[in-house]
């Protein structure tokens, strides 16, 4: 009887500290939006724009999430291409990713969401986001030159459509997840229950027009990463996949959950962002590697080049030039059993501490800085796990657990190519082909693989409605972002750069603007 009475008192000073911290707040927007990154605020944005009431909804306690640290953003025929004297068309981009994904695709949602690729960007512009230009990743005779970079990353693009969200009344609602859908008896979408975190406080928001879901897939969700990504735990993997986001993230797949609750079919959930290769740091698998000490970043730098590049077994599996292709080293690693091991000699060491890397890891250590902090920074992987010294070849294998006479043969083929200038087994480029010398020591590195997105979700048509298993609307919902399913095969698209960033920001726009001219008839 003492504990209950306790327990009444407790909850009495509670609501005395907390106006109605028992109470529910009934709230009606035009739009409700179930997320702050990219898609949701470029949603909310074209709400506000368009006269329609918005309400967005966002677990963190700050806007952006992932969407702050995107480089660029795809955008097909924008005023800075035609300025530049690009002159790329939506069907040579449509053709281009369309074949990289050998049709198993969304095709009519892609080609819409390239379509309006390039209005896109040219509101970013006009909103005031500083550009750096068309930057990309491939020669110039490969690029499809539609990365538009920006001069402070994707933040700065979340400042400004955030900024003007405000301005125009839209209401943002911090560290207030989404719990549940709210629907009628029809079974349509009709608004959203909410819980802010920090005070306790409940939401019933209703939305005239239709909810938006922005939540930017599930790649914390270890529960479904094990479900439906079978690099991760597939048979045959050595290792699992690392995420490689942000230090607070909400992306835990809620989004996609609740709509699937709400009767929406899933397309495309093997599809993650894969980027390889990374060291296998126990005390912090990757974060630290882009931010941290210079000796980390150098030793980064150092797995990835072009001197000899070794599977579980002690051969070759790969192309080693084109480390800087990071889906693809991801890929080639994941068909590797998910580990990779990079081998250099005591001279190729040097080289890279005199003269710096053949190829760089981003703009972080480009080609020709010197990698003074290199030799510390193989100390500190031989004491976490993720370097290897020995004397000898056979010492070396024996450390990595790799068979001696795959890895001796891998060395000896590599020198005959280095001697003829000519890697006729994988292509390398003759300008990174070096001989190892006959006595060492000799160094390896572990690399593992990460990702950065997942690329399943929803079902999606080409006005952004959730749909069925059976490809019939979902009445009231609409989804965009990274919680769309269906637009990747196996693999994310390098070469339609910016793609993930781009389609976020467009299909949040798209979705809006259906919403505002279908079903609130403006």
């Amino acid at each position: 009887m003492r504990l209950l009475n306790k327990v009444i008192m407790v909850c009495a000073l509670l609501a005395l500290a907390v106006p109605n911290a028992f109470a529910v707040q009934k709230l009606t927007a035009d739009i409700v939006v179930v997320g702050g990154g990219l898609s949701g605020l470029s949603a909310a944005l074209t709400a506000v724009r368009g006269g329609a009431s918005v309400i967005v909804f966002e677990k963190l306690p700050g806007l952006g999430g992932a969407g702050n640290y995107p480089e660029g953003s795809t955008g097909v025929g924008t005023r800075m291409q035609a300025k530049a004297g690009y002159n790329v068309t939506v069907q040579q981009v449509f053709d281009a990713a369309i074949d990289f994904h050998h049709w198993r695709a969304n095709a009519a949602v892609l080609k819409e969401l390239l379509a309006n690729s390039g209005k896109t960007i040219d509101d970013i512009e006009d909103m005031g986001v500083e550009f750096k230009g068309i930057k990309t990743m491939f020669p110039e005779e490969k690029s499809l030159h539609i990365w538009h970079c920006y001069k402070n990353n994707g933040a700065s693009v979340v400042r400004a459509m955030q900024k003007e969200i405000y301005a125009k009344g839209g209401r943002i609602f911090l560290e207030t997840p989404v719990t549940k859908l709210m629907t009628d008896k029809s079974g349509r979408v009709t608004g959203v229950y909410a819980t802010d975190t920090a005070y306790g406080e409940k939401y019933e928001a209703t939305a005239k027009g239709g909810v938006i879901i922005a939540t930017g897939g599930f790649p914390t969700n270890k529960n479904m990463l094990k479900d439906y990504v079978s690099d991760s735990s597939g048979e045959g993997m050595l290792e699992p996949i690392f995420l490689r986001g942000p230090m607070l993230d909400g992306r835990n797949g809620d989004g996609i959950n609740m709509a699937k609750n709400a009767g929406a079919g899933l397309a495309g959930m093997q599809a993650v962002a894969g980027n390889a290769p990374y060291l296998f740091d126990k005390v912090n698998p990757l974060i630290r590697q882009f931010n941290g000490a210079d000796s980390l970043k150098q030793t980064r730098t150092a797995l990835s080049q072009p001197f000899l590049w070794v599977n579980q077994t002690g051969d070759r599996f790969y192309n080693e030039s084109q480390g800087s292709s990071f889906t693809n080293v991801y890929n080639a690693m994941t068909s590797n059993g998910g580990v990779m091991y990079s081998i250099f000699d005591e001279s190729m060491k040097q080289k890279m501490i005199t003269s710096g890397p053949l190829t760089p890891f981003n703009a972080i250590v480009v080609v020709g800085q010197k990698m003074t902090e290199l030799d510390h920074g193989i100390e500190n992987g031989i004491k976490q796990g993720y370097a290897f010294k020995a004397d000898t070849l056979d010492e070396l294998a024996k450390k990595i657990g790799v068979d001696a006479n795959h890895l001796k043969a891998s060395v000896s083929n590599v020198n005959k190519f280095a001697a003829n200038k000519k890697d006729t087994e994988w292509g390398r480029k003759p300008e990174h082909l070096f001989a190892f010398q006959d006595q060492g020591p000799y160094y390896a590195l572990k690399g593992i693989r990460a990702f950065f997105l997942t690329l399943g979700g929803v079902k999606i048509n080409t006005e952004f409605q959730a749909l069925s298993t059976h490809g019939q609307p979902v009445k009231g919902l609409y989804v965009t972002g990274q919680d769309m399913g269906g637009l990747y095969d196996s693999s994310y698209d390098l070469l339609v750069e910016g793609s993930a960033s781009g389609f976020a920001l467009t299909s949040g726009r798209l979705a809006a603007q259906n919403i505002i001219k279908n079903e609130l008839g403006r």
